[in-house]
């Protein structure tokens, strides 16, 4: 089979190209504005990209069209497509179909950790000659890709609650029909296309329908939210971790030991590649679900000691003259807000430069401006960039006084940065997007002060 996809370089189109491929169809596809490590990574395995959705694309005669939720009605090549009746489908229900059916998935859910819970997962189930394979928001270190096939039952992969399709505006989940789950948590996100809260619950509900009886969910007891989807009505096994009765953890001798129990008796302990208290419940949730496939706490703690981490998630991009620079994809302001204190009580010395761009769809609306002053707080000094928003970000973070600055310009940016820094400092750079590749910018500026 011959598949183009459409938006090909999206973190979750992506994955699905090198399943595809793995599977033994020929795979092309179009995007535009790519950017690594999608985009490289595509490359590298040989998958021919087009720039840009121009409709001449439909020469190309594919079986059927993959198209990602980024695409709209107007779009040249889909338009295109939906005039001569092509044949199309969403990448979730081309995965289901094509991928995903007769396997055990396990699926990881929740507003933030769902990359690193996924790539925790996986690795536990590799690590225990499982030989899984697996579908994830990220390219996690122990692995170097995104995506892999293998001819494992297993299957792990990162539910993403973002709508379907054009076509398909239902969770990307429902498609999935997992064996085993994980609800992280559940905030508001995504204000582009969910009204409320509410209306998220309701989606995280249509994935607790399709758990089977014999299927398990593992659910985080502190989030209200996830108690109120429960609420509505569960068919399959259910344990709850940060929970004091069933899976819990907490620091050990110091923040980086994690130590996590089971019924109140402790099954191991272990130093986490990853800072801050969410990461100790990310690690906890994936050691919850493992079990469910016959991985014993001890064998997944072991193997926590044996992951190494995640591309974008605290990435030390490089040090020049003592100063840090990383890369992370925190963008919600829960999720900045953790990073920031993963990275203060990792690193206790020098401060805290944070870099950041409002690039989801949820931040260019401005729906939680009001929480960015907050979840930076911590930070020593904010540098926002400001280009492609139209509500006022100054304003927003006035409660930070003069530690924030805002720039409509990268350059203006980096220079300002290059010019706070001072070594032993760490320039936490923050998005969701490729942001300019300011993250070698600042390093190569970093370079040319030094030289």
């Amino acid at each position: 089979m011959h598949i183009h996809i459409l938006g090909i370089c999206g973190t979750f189109m992506g994955g699905v190209a090198l399943l595809a491929r793995a599977a033994g169809h020929t795979v092309t596809g179009c995007d535009a504005n790519v950017y690594p490590p999608m985009s490289t990574q595509l490359e590298a395995q040989g998958i021919a990209l087009v720039e840009g959705y121009d409709a001449s694309q439909i020469d190309l005669t594919p079986d059927v069209f993959i198209v990602g939720n980024a695409i709209s009605r107007g779009n040249p090549l889909l338009e295109a497509i939906l005039d001569r009746g092509l044949a199309y489908a969403s990448g979730p229900q081309w995965l289901a179909e094509h991928v995903l059916a007769g396997r055990w998935v396990l699926a990881v859910a929740g507003t933030h950790g769902k990359t690193t819970t996924t790539s925790m997962l996986a690795w536990m189930l590799e690590d225990a000659g499982l030989n899984p394979g697996f579908l994830v928001g990220g390219v996690p270190q122990n692995f170097g890709v995104s995506a892999r096939l293998t001819e494992s039952p297993f299957f792990v992969i990162e539910a993403d609650e973002y709508d379907t399709a054009f076509c398909d505006k239902r969770s990307k989940f429902v498609h999935y029909r997992p064996r085993t789950v994980i609800l992280n948590n559940l905030e508001f996100d995504h204000a582009d296309i969910f009204a409320d809260l509410a209306a998220i619950e309701t989606q995280f509900h249509h994935l607790v329908r399709t758990i089977p009886a014999s299927g398990r969910i593992v659910a985080n007891a502190r989030e209200d939210s996830l108690k109120r989807v429960i609420g509505r009505g569960c068919w399959s096994e259910l344990e709850w971790f940060n929970d004091a009765a069933q899976w819990a953890a907490h620091a050990g001798r110091s923040d980086a030991e994690a130590v996590f129990e089971l019924a109140g008796v402790e099954q191991g302990r272990v130093a986490l590649p990853l800072a801050g208290s969410h990461n100790r419940e990310n690690a906890l949730a994936a050691i919850a679900a493992a079990r469910h496939v016959g991985i014993t706490p001890a064998q997944a703690i072991a193997s926590l000691g044996r992951f190494a981490g995640i591309k974008r998630r605290l990435e030390l991009r490089g040090t020049v003259g003592g100063v840090r620079v990383y890369d992370d994809f925190a963008h919600h302001p829960t999720a900045i807000a953790l990073t920031v204190e993963g990275l203060r009580r990792r690193e206790p010395e020098g401060r805290i430069l944070a870099v950041l761009e409002p690039r989801s769809n949820t931040m260019k609306l401005g729906t939680m401006k009001d929480q960015l002053p907050a979840s930076l707080a911590a930070a020593d000094a904010v540098f926002c960039y400001t280009q492609g928003l139209d509500w006022d970000v100054a304003g927003a973070l006035a409660p930070l006084g003069g530690r924030a600055q805002v720039f409509t310009a990268l350059d203006g940016l980096v220079g300002a940065v290059v010019a706070e820094a001072r070594a032993g400092d760490h320039v936490l750079v923050m998005s969701n997007g490729g942001f300019g590749g300011v993250h070698q910018k600042l390093l190569d500026a970093l370079s040319a002060r030094v030289d």
